[in-house]
Parts: structure tokens; sequence; C-alpha cells
């Protein structure tokens, strides 16, 4: 019976192993987007961060479980726009530094990073210029209760349907760049031991 257990379920999952695309049913091509209002995936979009550790090597953490929405016409992509909520509370990083970044303030003073119970930071666009697949995307940052401008260069990474058995769902996805100081939204402890200069690499999915 336990020999069998392990068959059975590998006999079930023969139909499903069947039903997949034999090439990525996503494409380079803008004809796959369709338009309209998209919602972030959570589950496929990462903002990753990446600073410079005391000058002995880069450092990077990841902020998912991103959720928002995209407006997006491909007639017209400099009329996109974007709104997402990123889930401060939830960073992961290598180690016990996210215990730091989260950890309150000694005998209730300032944290030195984000505190126990850090707000959702947010980004909403207030321009997007689109070039070819590229655009550039300026918005407004509110992060650690501190609203700045930031400016992203994003492209376009991908768009189609995902088979049924995976929600069958339109996808599109880009991935962007951008550049903030740390220390403009109040979180510039160690700096410049630790480099206030922070890059970010951004994966960003939607589905619709």
């Amino acid at each position: 019976m336990r020999l069998a257990l392990p068959l059975l379920a590998a006999l079930a999952a023969v139909p499903a192993l069947a039903q997949m695309p034999s090439a990525p049913p996503g494409s380079k091509s803008t004809a796959a987007i369709s338009g309209g209002t998209y919602t972030a995936d959570p589950n496929h979009t990462q903002v990753v961060w990446t600073l410079n550790h005391m000058g002995f090597s880069p450092y990077s953490g990841m902020f998912g479980d991103v959720t928002g929405t995209l407006s997006l016409d491909p007639k017209n992509p400099s009329a996109t726009k974007v709104s997402v909520t990123i889930p401060v509370a939830k960073v992961t990083t290598a180690g016990a530094l996210s215990q730091h970044l989260l950890r309150p303030g000694k005998d209730g003073g300032k944290p030195d990073f984000f505190g126990a119970s850090p707000a959702d930071a947010t980004f909403v666009s207030t321009k997007v210029v689109a070039k070819g697949m590229t655009a550039t995307i300026t918005g407004n940052l509110t992060l650690n209760g501190i609203t700045k401008p930031v400016t992203l260069a994003a492209k376009f990474y991908g768009a189609g349907t995902a088979p049924k058995m995976m929600g069958g769902k339109e996808n599109v996805g880009f991935t962007a760049t951008g550049d903030i100081k740390r220390s403009d939204f109040g979180l510039g402890t160690y700096v410049p031991v630790v480099s206030d200069a922070v890059h970010l690499d951004i994966a960003a999915a939607f589905q619709k």
C-alpha cells in the first residue's frame, strides 16, 4: 500500500503534464496585449534592492507579494498608468538582517530602519514616456511615511495567455531599474559606511 501511493500520485499527474505547452506561452510580441486594466501578480512581482555593504560587497534584499493595477493601451503606451503597493513588513534578506530592518527602536526611540510595524510602500506613476519596447516611468514613491519622486527605466519583457491549468489569464510583464537614496526616506542609519544609494531591480507581472 505504501508503495502504491506514490505510484498513484505519479499517474494522477500524467494528464496535467500532457497539457503543458511545448514552449513558453509568453513572447516579445506586443500583439499579445489586448489592453485594459491588469492586476499585479503578487507571486511573480519582485522588487530587489542592492546597496554597497561597507565597500566589501554588494548586499541585496527583496520585497514581494506586491499588489496593484496597470492601465495599459498598446496603441498609446505613454498613457500607461501604474499603481502598486509593496508590503515592507515582508522584506526578505539573507540571514538575520530582516529582523534588524524590522526591529523596534530601543527604549521606545526611533528604529534604525523600518521598525516593527512598517506601513506599506506605494508607487503611483505620474508620467510615462514610451519609446519602442522601453519607457521612462516617473512617479511618487511613498516609503517610511515620506513621498519622493522616483524615475524608473522600464522594458517590456513579454506577454501572452497562460495555459488553462495555470489560470488561463492574459499576462504581461516588464522589468525596470532605478536608484534612490535611503536617507531621503528617513532610513539613513550607517551612511556612509553602508551606502546611501540603493539600486532597484524590478520584475513586474500583471494579469487580467
